[in-house]
């Protein structure tokens, strides 16, 4: 009987640290493994928030792993799907950076230039993003001609150049209605002179710089007719 006790007390008494190490100790960390196929599935559910966290864990804690080169790839992806563009980008980059020679490089260019091109927001912003995607897709086009994204390349390169267009048109547009025709005049001649690759909008630009130039000489012979009203007060300088 009481050899029966003391077994009794006995595994209380481990199922009990069993308890203490469940409730008080840290949990083993994933594996690499773990956090990658975990980080897999979470793509396949669109889960991209969880999916970039397993991802970041990965990557903080085994830079060195088997997994982390697919794993920087596939976070680029998560940050993109998830439409968090410049993060993207971000990730993208520095996967250029130290991998330029992988055999996916044409598609992380063409992923910079695309997450670039997803992040332009306004027609009244600035457009260096545009541009700086414009870049990244030549890149693909004239340095990989047989990629798989070189025609898409080439479609976003006109995409992005009608874009930035349209952003010259409008500012030209702002001066001519503030009525600072030669400003205006010479917004929309840039425009004829760069974009001939767009001739809807330079056909447009044309004729509104024949009214812009007409409006700024009639301007110039006003202030000639009609000398500033202060003017007499300096004539003794």
């Amino acid at each position: 009987m009481r050899t029966k006790l003391i077994l009794f007390a006995l595994v209380l008494f481990l199922n009990g640290c069993g308890a203490i190490d469940y409730y008080f100790l840290t949990p083993p960390e994933d594996t690499a493994q773990e956090l990658y196929e975990n980080a897999r599935v979470s793509m396949q559910e669109k889960d991209y928030a969880q999916a970039i966290d397993s991802l970041v864990k990965l990557n903080d804690r085994y830079p060195f792993s088997p997994y982390a080169m697919d794993a920087r790839l596939m976070l680029g992806d998560a940050f993109s799907l998830d439409r968090q563009y410049l993060e993207a980008v971000d990730v993208y980059e520095e996967f250029l950076a130290l991998h330029p020679r992988h055999e996916a490089i044409d598609y992380v260019l063409f992923q910079i230039g695309l997450n670039k091109f997803k992040s332009h927001k306004s027609i009244d912003l600035p457009q260096t993003q545009l541009s700086e995607a414009i870049e990244y897709f030549k890149r693909v086009a004239d340095g990989y001609p047989k990629s798989a994204y070189r025609d898409q390349a080439l479609e976003h390169i006109g995409k992005c150049r009608r874009l930035i267009a349209e952003h010259e048109l409008y500012v030209a547009d702002f001066y001519y209605k503030t009525e600072e025709y030669n400003a205006a005049w010479a917004r929309y001649k840039f425009i004829v002179e760069n974009f001939t690759d767009l001739p809807d909008i330079v056909d447009l630009a044309e004729t509104k710089a024949k009214a812009a130039w007409f409006y700024a000489q009639e301007q110039e012979n006003d202030t000639k007719r009609h000398p500033s009203k202060i003017k007499p007060y300096f004539d003794w300088l």
